[in-house]
């Protein structure tokens, strides 16, 4: 059986300590790019509420803060991850600061922008707050706009959970 590349990558927690995606094979994720200071961060709530509601089916959200956008995300990680818990309750497991586009994107978003193009086919991310749907064997199912509330994702999230 191959695997997939998804699990040969790496990030860091917000806290600061490795996490290798292999951790999370036979899982459902949701990878989103997050921003604290933007017009999509109430959706903070929306994604945690997934998390809740979902992952003893095995649904992981991982979030990734990034400052690409409007500069929406100025702060340190550990501002970040305090916003993100004193205004939104956020328990989903929150990466490091990433950039998501260009040369230094984080190479797991290099990949997820190759799996899953955006309109057009365009790689690049336009802005905060878009999700990508990787189903248990590590393929890319769907990439949704930031406008895409999390709430919409249901159906989605219960058919890759099965």
């Amino acid at each position: 059986m191959s695997s997939s590349p998804i699990f040969d990558f790496e990030a860091t927690s917000i806290d600061g300590r490795p996490v290798r995606l292999a951790d999370y094979r036979g899982q459902v994720l949701l990878i989103v790019n997050t921003a604290s200071q933007c017009g999509f961060t109430p959706q903070f709530a929306g994604l945690e509420a997934l998390w809740q509601a979902y992952r003893d089916r095995g649904l992981v959200v991982l979030g990734f803060p990034s400052n690409e956008f409007g500069g929406q995300d100025p702060g340190s990680n550990e501002q970040i991850a305090s916003f993100c818990s004193l205004n939104y309750g956020v328990q989903f497991p929150m990466m490091a600061k990433v950039k998501v586009n260009g040369a230094e994107a984080h190479p797991l978003y290099k990949w997820l922008t190759t799996e899953a193009p955006g309109l057009l086919g365009t790689k690049a991310i336009k802005w905060n707050f878009t999700k990508f749907l990787v189903g248990r064997d590590g393929q890319v199912i769907r990439r949704y706009a930031p406008t895409d509330k999390p709430e919409s994702l249901k159906a989605d999230i219960e058919a890759a959970l099965g």
